[in-house]
């Protein structure tokens, strides 16, 4: 799931950078890049995959 938030934020980042869109400073595409790669990364930590091992 959070592979699917990571590429949506990258999306987002390309939108913002490629139409040069004048946006506040919590919101460049520098820093919705940064949180796709934090969510990428959380993703392939295991985190949020879904899938559970208890017993």
């Amino acid at each position: 799931m959070l592979g699917i938030v990571a590429a949506v934020l990258f999306f987002v980042s390309f939108l913002i950078n490629a139409a040069e869109i004048s946006t506040n400073d919590a919101f460049s595409s520098t820093n919705v890049m940064l949180l796709g790669l934090t969510a990428l990364a959380l993703h392939v930590a295991g985190i949020g995959t879904g899938w559970s091992r208890r017993r």
